[in-house]
């Protein structure tokens, strides 16, 4: 960490609306840094840590071993040693991508984990801290002000009666149906809206006892590796996670049960024998799978992204993760995204000469110029990746299939058409260390904005 910031500046109050990885990331940094007035408001009574598995990539996993959570975070997830791409109908390897460069490359390995341990590890890191203090079962129902005192209207879901909340700092990390981000476009007379990606997704998690009497199945969960199987418009990603006690599948599939939703319905209750007729066409291993999946718990997420915002910044008010920059899951850097912003403010605000409300602006545009160009660069990256596996017949997919064929005929040493386990992306993926050149470059970037 850098040297402590001034007392003045230390003390300033500090609200985050939303308590997801951006949020909680947020909050820890700012502690670590010293800041003793940081407030979460999250709508939900507690943080319940649902969810799937989720991949932890080495710019993730820097910035969380720095702020003390990695080990425990650690200890429960799986190194993935290589991916394997087949194609989804016949199960044929199209490639094969050893991963162990990774942790030589970028000192952390590539690792997969589940969603909770990732949450539980930042939320306990939290609670160690005194300057947190986390206001659940409270929602935020309109941003009133954004400078040079940011305000807000709070709402307690066990009373009647709304208060108002007033800061010197608000982080909005309240996710891709963001309150605050409408609140500031209409503030700045700006619009932007959600993107109908056309995809939905099923996320599957079969147990260790589901599988143990396949072999075949088996040897999937006890394997190091990722594995995506493709076709025309659709892909399964899985991998284990939970030290290989569970293994997680994601799919993706054109949107049916969304098509005539309103924009704000995310997920839906879904059905087995549809979801097995998506797939139909796969290889038996992935429908045997898919049989698992208990009738009744098929659960199907509508997948949303935004159009890129002029601005993440209004006077002393900064969005954060999904409420400025929510992506596809292809890249698998939702979450890493995310705390990379929360990260970088710690790393800015940190650095304020002042409390003045010139000096937390100039601060959080520092943040802006970090953060926007990465993080709406891997955006777009994650959905040329999606079409680029989605291909039906044609000569785009004889090309991509070329690709393929050149990337085994080389042992691994040429450009992969799942960017994901392209080297050359993970270069500017994991290589780029977002937090560092916010500590080194923060005066320079403060004369530039």
């Amino acid at each position: 960490m850098t040297s402590p910031p001034p007392q003045s500046t230390r003390s300033l109050k500090i609200c985050i609306i939303g308590a997801g990885m951006g949020g909680l990331t947020c909050a820890l940094a700012l502690a670590k840094e010293g800041f003793q007035d940081i407030h979460v408001y999250e709508t939900a009574s507690d943080l319940g840590f649902v969810g799937a598995g989720i991949q932890l990539a080495p710019n993730m996993s820097r910035i969380l071993d720095d702020l003390g959570v990695w080990k425990e975070i650690e200890n429960e997830a799986v190194v993935l040693r290589k991916t394997s791409i087949r194609e989804g109908a016949t199960d044929t390897e199209l490639a094969n991508v050893d991963l162990g460069y990774i942790e030589e490359t970028y000192h952390y390995p590539h690792m997969v984990g589940h969603r909770h341990s990732l949450a539980n590890g930042l939320y306990n890191g939290c609670l160690a801290q005194k300057a947190i203090t986390f206001h659940f079962r409270t929602g935020v129902q309109r941003v009133l002000s954004f400078a040079p005192k940011p305000s807000f209207t709070a709402v307690p879901r066990d009373s009647p009666d709304p208060y108002t909340v007033t800061c010197d700092i608000l982080l909005a990390a309240d996710g891709i149906k963001s309150v605050a981000r409408g609140d500031m476009l209409a503030s700045l007379g700006l619009t932007a809206s959600v993107i109908d990606s056309q995809q939905a997704a099923y996320r599957i998690m079969l147990t260790r006892e589901q599988m143990a009497s396949d072999a075949e199945l088996l040897a999937l969960i006890d394997a190091e590796a990722v594995t995506r199987w493709i076709g025309e418009r659709r892909h399964i990603i899985a991998y284990p996670v939970s030290n290989k006690r569970i293994y997680n599948l994601s799919t993706t599939q054109p949107d049916v049960n969304f098509a005539a939703a309103p924009s704000e319905t995310y997920t839906t209750k879904g059905s087995k024998s549809a979801m097995l007729e998506v797939f139909g066409d796969f290889c038996p291993m992935v429908l045997k799978m898919l049989n698992m999946v208990p009738e009744g718990e098929v659960c199907e997420w509508k997948l949303r992204i935004h159009e890129p915002l002029e601005t993440w910044i209004a006077g002393s008010t900064a969005l954060v993760g999904d409420a400025c920059h929510p992506t596809l899951p292809h890249m698998a850097q939702g979450a890493a995204q995310a705390i990379e912003d929360g990260a970088v403010l710690g790393a800015v605000l940190v650095q304020l000469p002042s409390t003045s409300a010139e000096s937390i602006n100039k601060a959080l545009r520092v943040y802006e110029k970090i953060r926007k160009e990465r993080a709406e660069m891997l955006v777009e990256l994650a959905a040329a990746s999606a079409r680029n596996l989605h291909l039906g017949e044609g000569k785009a997919k004889e090309e991509r299939d070329r690709m393929f064929k050149e990337l085994r005929d080389k042992g691994g040493k040429a450009p992969v058409p799942d960017k994901w386990a392209d080297a050359d992306v993970q270069k500017i993926v994991y290589g780029v260390d977002c937090v560092k050149i916010a500590r080194e470059n923060f005066t320079d970037l403060c004369n530039s904005v």
